[in-house]
């Protein structure tokens, strides 16, 4: 299957136009939209996104990322290979996250280029013809080049700032909640969240965090908005208080 994860927007039509030619070049190949409204122009944070929603796809998928500010300019064109999935998509440390996770992997750079393609719609002209036949298992012109070239080490392991909001208000992390000691606090915007194990274990209204379903640190409300109730979005920051868990 080919799985598409981009910063494109549900609205317009840059998805559609995609999923066009992934059809013509990949006849019958299943398409899964996994993610249309990945943190605009913010290919860090995209980054600890990505790697936390992978889990549930088997090896061999092919992972169609479009998280790209700098279409059209010098960062390279891309295909990562990750314990088995492979990803392709812009070299500007969309896949550090992933990488740094794997047991296994590669980086290429793309060489293959189209005869026409717009400079700033790369994700339709470039990436999508790629991807389409790495899931049909044709070789793609290509270069082996050293990973580190594609690395971001000073990135932290866990990021401590906000990295996505659903569409309840729900506010996701990069800290992974297993990294967290038991009983921890979370200060966010001066809120203080305790820990929870799911919406209805607390009154209506009241914000606390929790381990999501992808194993990721989250603030929510329950039955409100943790955007608006604590004021944060993509990007903000916020501090972990172990005192709670020493006493």
């Amino acid at each position: 299957m080919i799985v598409l994860f981009t910063d494109f927007g549900e609205v317009g039509p840059y998805v559609g136009q995609v999923k066009a030619v992934l059809e013509r070049d990949a006849p019958g190949v299943p398409v899964i939209d996994l993610l249309h409204d990945a943190p605009m122009f913010q290919a860090r944070a995209s980054s600890y996104l990505l790697a936390s929603l992978i889990d549930v796809f088997p090896p061999n998928v092919v992972f169609l990322c479009v998280v790209d500010p700098g279409v059209g300019g010098n960062r390279a064109p891309a295909i990562v290979t990750a314990d088995g999935r492979r990803f392709v998509g812009p070299d500007n440390g969309l896949f550090e996250i992933v990488m740094r996770r794997a047991n296994e992997r590669s980086f290429r750079r793309i060489t293959w280029a189209p005869q026409e393609m717009s400079a700033s719609f790369h994700g339709r002209d470039l990436f999508a013809p790629v991807a389409a036949s790495l899931a049909k298992g044709d070789d793609v012109a290509s270069e082996a080049r050293p990973e580190d070239e594609a690395r971001r080490p000073h990135w932290p392991n866990d990021l401590k700032e906000i990295i996505y909001l659903d569409t309840f208000g729900n506010a996701m992390t990069g800290l992974r909640a297993k990294n967290v000691p038991t009983g921890s606090e979370m200060i966010v915007n001066g809120h203080r969240l305790a820990r929870a194990r799911t919406f209805s274990d607390l009154p209506e209204g009241s914000a606390f965090w929790y381990e999501n379903s992808s194993g990721l640190v989250e603030f929510a409300v329950n039955q409100g908005d943790a955007k608006s109730t604590l004021g944060i979005d993509v990007g903000s920051e916020f501090s972990i208080d172990t005192a709670q868990n020493a006493a």
